[in-house]
């Protein structure tokens, strides 16, 4: 059981953007097409379709679009503020997935000048607690 109870659920990459293309982030078109196309890069099955609204107007520094997409194995979400050229964007899933390809994409998309990136190793103790359900233990 020592292997099984120090599998994590799954990883959690933020990506906070800089100095991105502020067109394509001011885009519907743009960020639907991004959270449409990333599950098939990163080789992850999309459940829903995208959603993708506006939030607000210019000249408001805080207008931008929220989307996201629902996976199988759980969502990858977007923000984005055009009048400051940036973008917040998390791929979470409980399956491992390509963290750089997601990288990659998120540069050809919207072309930032800099990404800050962190990526998180959720649910350190699910694979433990499902071992434990499946031999009827509870939790």
């Amino acid at each position: 059981m020592g292997e099984v109870a120090e599998r994590a659920y799954g990883p959690h990459l933020t990506v906070d953007a800089y100095g991105c293309g502020r067109e394509a982030l001011a885009s519907l078109e743009a960020v639907h097409g991004f959270l449409d196309r990333m599950p098939g890069v990163i080789g992850m099955e999309k459940i829903t379709k995208p959603y993708a609204f506006r939030h607000l107007a210019p000249p408001d520094p805080e207008w931008g679009i929220t989307g996201v997409v629902i996976i199988a194995t759980s969502h990858i979400s977007f923000h984005s503020y055009p009048q400051l050229g940036m973008a917040f964007i998390d791929v979470f899933s409980c399956r491992a997935f390509d963290e750089e390809k997601a990288l990659e994409f998120v540069g050809e998309m919207f072309h930032p000048a800099r990404m800050d990136t962190n990526t998180t190793r959720r649910g350190k103790d699910f694979a433990k607690e499902m071992e434990r359900a499946r031999n009827g233990e509870g939790s």
